[in-house]
């Protein structure tokens, strides 16, 4: 027979058994386990309390007992370090009919919880049978010595305010849905810890109970979330007011709150199942140290029901904070909480009381990192350290919510719209940390070395290390240092450890570096880069020793006008040959040659060592090289700027050649200058622009663009830069400048200067929906190589008021085919790479959901000049 599993609630003390009972268990069930509580003795539920002192050093432990005791009783009660040791063990007495006991226990200065350091005490309670020594219940707890308090307007733990550098959660998996094995949530909240994620908020409901006891273990800080939204009244109520689509969100609460919080959070009606929500989370997850507040919900508007949630649960547990964004003026809760607020506002709202403020300032969500984002991370991150008041926040969200789909043979992470669902949020749903598969996107490789609990910088020959843990030194960490000369290839020319001070939590110290890292002195300019690496020294429960927790880096050479990357293998020179037809100019020269149309003023072919350094034309006349503003939408585009790029006619620039002319015809050098009108059709604006080519006599093309914005002309642009059409056989890139994952201009902060080397294909990023990606910034120069190693090389030569460096991308996919793509698996990919050497490339923002780029990331539309040089190259 099988294993019964039989749940009794009631039950004997064991000291006798009902004979009918008896007969029923022994008598036809022989494999019956009973999971089961004694009837007249019992513990029905506990709640653990730590008390810290004045010094934050010894301790209260605080034990209530909720009973069922119709008998006189005692039970016994150990607490052990984790190391075993006994630090209590005494018998209490539990008196007849009285259904709460409270005990309390002086702990000599236990070993703190916080989240970096998570040390567990083992609770044990042993019920006795009345009149007996025999354990009839046992009630097992792990507990944290901490004490939360808000001290001058800050959330502190154990004396000391916290910076939150948390995530949204929601419970996902991309084959079971909302059913999240347990060694999967494991694995979410190590990959946080490796990110230097340090909180973490149960978005919008209280989690699995083993989520928190992984939190207690591992050390995050928690914000338990009561289930509670009403986001759909929302629309009820905003929708018949018509309010404009840019009305910042603060603005529209004014105008929708009240009135929607009439429905539920307003009405007497709901105040018992508003409260109840409530009384369930609390009673439940009350006895876990990683918990630090409550949350009454999610936008749930703001009612006197949220006002009965807010008493109970301070008069059950008066010493956590709690919080509720929806309350817009803090009249309960205990901090201030906003969504997405622009850095000036949030800024604002940190300064407006000064120093001296009783209430934080937490953003509940912010960040939104939905598909190509979030931008903006490292201006966030220095409002939060420069404003007391601001204790940081979570990004909008961890993960994407994809559910892995196969249709048609295809398979790929369904989203809202993909089940025939309706109503459905389509995208909105992908705009996590991590893929539906829950690896990390480059938003999370952003954000890890962003909130980076360690800052570096060097002041003069010293190296200053800031360290920004709030508990903890920095004795756990080792460092180490490497200085490489880039130009042509990288050349390490030092390296070595780095010895460490100690250096306390929230103190700074000044080390000084290796005198030889500083005497390293380049006669050719090329450039010397000083990189320093902190490691974990020692293992941990969410990483092995080695760990990267940052890094930073900083050139030690050169000034501007001084760099140099570096001399290529020589290319022989000679004279060239100018032919030149009613159609055409071509000019030959030593293994190379150029052709231009004379009716389109447009480069068409280019030969070198005998194979087509650009694509092979489709026609004679076909262009390969033009000028390029446009770019696929990222999500936050589309929400945002690509409407009105796309009202503007960027998304379909044709030039129109004005003239066409030939100034220098060799043999040394050949000068073409090539006017042209890029415009929208229909529309009355467009860039007049001057294109100069120069072909030297070793094959080496320059490309001078002059630009002049006439008419009506938008006010921003998504990039300026040009176009090539590569040849099919280039198949990898070697560049010099930020990598070795894609990078825009306020989304950089993760990639290093270096030399990288990828194939064209890795450079994609594959979001799973399909948008604008793979970009580099900062570059010095790029080489695109075909399997022999024969290539082409870009360098950039700023014009007045341009960047120092330039950007680009090798794509394999067209905008327009990224723009309509729902998956990967609908992409159809270009039959040669597009080849974007960009002046200029706009920021991603998160304006999806917060604030877009901010004007010094966007791309002014305004006269240019800038200069591309593209040579014959070679991969050593």
């Amino acid at each position: 027979m099988n294993r019964l599993i039989v749940n009794v609630y009631q039950w004997c003390d064991g000291s006798y058994i009902e004979d009918q009972d008896q007969w029923w268990l022994s008598g036809i069930f022989r494999d019956v386990h009973l999971i089961c509580f004694p009837s007249k003795v019992r513990i029905e539920d506990i709640f653990i309390k730590t008390e810290l002192d004045g010094d934050y050093r010894d301790a209260k432990l605080h034990i209530e007992l909720n009973l069922t005791i119709n008998e006189a009783a005692e039970a016994i009660l150990s607490l052990r370090s984790a190391s075993g040791f006994s630090i209590i063990n005494e018998k209490i007495k539990l008196s007849a009919n009285k259904f709460r006991s409270s005990h309390e226990f002086s702990v000599a200065n236990p070993t703190k919880w916080t989240a970096e350091t998570p040390h567990l005490y083992s609770l044990e309670i042993n019920l006795l049978a009345p009149n007996s020594e025999r354990s009839i219940q046992t009630v097992k707890q792990r507990v944290g010595f901490r004490s939360v308090e808000i001290i001058k307007g800050n959330i502190s733990v154990n004396g000391k305010p916290l910076l939150l550098r948390g995530v949204n959660r929601h419970d996902h998996h991309a084959l079971f849905g909302r059913a999240v094995p347990l060694a999967y949530m494991r694995r979410d909240l190590m990959i946080m810890k490796q990110h230097n994620i340090n909180a973490l908020r149960t978005s919008h409901y209280p989690a699995n109970p083993k989520l928190y006891e992984l939190c207690d273990e591992l050390g995050l800080w928690v914000m338990d979330e009561a289930d509670l939204e009403c986001h759909g009244f929302y629309d009820a109520v905003e929708r018949p007011q018509n309010l404009p689509p840019d009305m910042d969100y603060e603005e529209r609460k004014k105008y929708t709150f009240d009135k929607a919080a009439k429905f539920t959070s307003d009405n007497e009606d709901w105040k018992t199942a508003y409260v109840d929500r409530m009384v369930q989370m609390v009673e439940r997850d009350k006895n876990h140290p990683s918990i630090i507040m409550w949350s009454l919900g999610n936008e749930a508007f703001y009612g006197r029901n949220h006002v009965a949630m807010y008493e109970w649960a301070k008069s059950r547990d008066p010493e956590r904070p709690i919080h509720y964004e929806g309350d817009v003026n803090a009249a309960s809760a205990d901090m201030f909480s906003y969504m997405y607020p622009s850095i000036e506002k949030l800024v604002g709202h940190a300064t407006e009381e000064g120093d001296d403020f009783e209430k934080p300032i937490v953003l509940c969500e912010y960040g939104h990192a939905m598909g190509n984002g979030p931008g903006l991370l490292e201006d966030y991150q220095e409002a939060f350290r420069s404003h007391r008041r601001l204790q940081g926040g979570y990004i909008w969200e961890w993960s994407n919510h994809g559910l892995l789909k196969t249709e048609g043979g295809k398979q790929f992470y369904a989203y809202g719209g993909d089940f025939g669902d309706l109503p459905n949020d389509d995208t909105f749903v992908m705009d996590g940390l991590l893929f539906s598969d829950h690896t990390p996107t480059p938003g999370l490789t952003e954000l890890k070395k962003v909130i980076a609990p360690v800052r570096l910088w060097i002041e003069g020959n010293k190296l200053v290390i800031k360290n920004e843990f709030e508990f903890i030194s920095l004795s756990h960490l080792i460092a180490d240092f490497k200085v490489e000369v880039l130009g042509i290839r990288p050349d390490r020319v030092l390296s070595g450890p780095i010895q460490l001070p100690h250096i306390d939590a929230g103190t700074e110290a000044k080390i000084d570096l290796p005198e030889e890292i500083f005497a390293l002195h380049r006669p050719d300019g090329t450039e010397v880069w000083l990189t320093i690496d902190f490691r974990l020294g020692v293992a941990t429960p969410w990483a092995e020793a080695g760990h990267s927790i940052t890094w930073y880096q900083t050139r030690l050479s050169a000034k501007k006008d001084e760099y140099s990357y570096g001399i290529e293998r020589p290319i022989m020179s000679s004279a060239i040959t100018a032919h030149e037809t009613q159609l055409h100019y071509r000019f030959i020269g030593c293994d190379f040659h150029f052709n231009f149309s004379r009716s389109r003023g447009a480069l068409v072919e280019w030969v070198y060592g005998g194979r087509s350094v650009l694509k092979k034309r489709e026609t004679a006349d076909d262009p390969l090289l033009a000028l390029g503003f446009w770019r696929a939408p990222t999500d936050n585009d589309a929400a945002s700027i690509s409407k009105e790029w796309k009202r503007y006619g960027l998304d379909a620039m044709t030039p129109q050649l004005r003239s066409f002319t030939l100034e220098d015809n060799g043999p040394e050098r050949v000068r073409l200058t090539a006017v042209y009108y890029y415009s929208p059709s229909i529309l009355a604006w467009g860039f007049l622009a001057k294109v100069t080519y120069e072909i030297s006599s070793t094959g080496k093309l320059s490309i001078k663009v002059n630009l002049t914005p006439q008419g009506n002309a938008p006010t921003t642009l998504p990039r300026v830069g040009i176009n090539l059409q590569l040849d099919p056989s280039f198949k990898q890139a070697t560049w010099y400048g930020l990598g070795p994952g894609e990078s825009y201009t306020d989304k950089a902060t993760s990639q290093q200067i270096g030399i990288w080397n990828s194939t064209i294909a890795h450079l994609q990023t594959p979001y799973e929906v399909p948008q604008e990606n793979g970009n580099r910034t900062s570059t010095r120069w790029v080489k695109v190589l075909n399997e022999q190693g024969l290539g082409i090389k870009a360098t950039y030569l700023p014009g007045p008021n341009e960047k120092e460096f330039f950007q680009w991308a090798a794509c394999l996919h067209d905008a327009k085919v990224l723009e309509v793509a729902r998956h990967p698996c609908d992409l159809v990919e270009r039959k040669e790479p597009l080849w974007r050497l960009d002046a200029d490339n706009a920021g991603v923002g998160t304006a999806a959901c917060g604030p877009g780029v901010k004007k010094e990331d966007q791309v002014e539309c305004r006269e240019r000049e800038f200069t591309f040089v593209l040579e014959p190259a070679i991969d050593f």
